[in-house]
């Protein structure tokens, strides 16, 4: 599943996560396997990076088309507590958080470069939801020429059926698909990187 993995945590903001947000979704179960596999990609010294959405004046007129087709988008506005990443996984210092626009977290990021700044050769995906921004993300994943693994239990959706229909397609076509404890397995047996581990302060 690869050497140099790069664990990516997927818009597990506010808005995705509470209640009080119209994107809302149930994501305490991912939530408590991406904790897990947070550890231990810290451990070993891994690339972690997160995304949010946040849209500005500006940014609300480049995502017009995504935006008409999903109003909610609106709640994501720039300095909403909404585009904060949820407090249980927050980001040591260090571990940076890519805005983004649209679904895939390399379209109009700086993805890519990061990756291959830290030589990864593979992407664990995670986060929300399986079948919007973890689905697009996935098959950037493989285009972009990266190994892609999913842990089942560290993604989420509103949909069950849409959920399980994208896990489907992506372990069909694009990457693997396996269990939280097949992943923190895989992640424990790599080598310690040599870059300096991130510490909180």
């Amino acid at each position: 599943m690869g050497r140099r993995p790069a664990l990516l945590v997927i818009d597990m903001s506010v808005g995705f996560t509470s209640p009080k947000s119209p994107l809302y979704c149930e994501l305490d179960a991912a939530v408590a396997a991406i904790e897990q596999l947070l550890d231990v990609a810290r451990e070993r010294r891994l690339p972690v990076v997160y995304t949010t959405v946040s849209y500005g004046l500006g940014d609300q007129a480049v995502a017009k088309a995504f935006i008409e087709k999903v109003p909610a988008l609106l709640a994501l506005a720039e300095g909403s507590p909404f585009t904060e990443i949820d407090p249980r996984l927050r980001p040591l210092p260090g571990e940076p958080v890519l805005n983004k626009l649209f679904a895939s977290a390399f379209f109009g990021t700086s993805l890519q470069s990061l990756l291959a700044a830290h030589d990864c050769d593979a992407v664990l995906v995670t986060g929300a939801s399986t079948s919007g921004c973890v689905r697009a993300t996935a098959v950037d994943v493989l285009q972009n020429g990266y190994r892609l693994v999913i842990p089942r239990e560290a993604v989420g959706d509103r949909n069950l059926a849409a959920h399980e229909q994208a896990l489907y397609d992506i372990d069909a076509k694009y990457g693997d698909v396996v269990s939280l404890e097949e992943s923190l397995s895989w992640l424990a047996a790599l080598p310690m990187s040599s870059v300096p581990e991130v510490v909180e302060r």
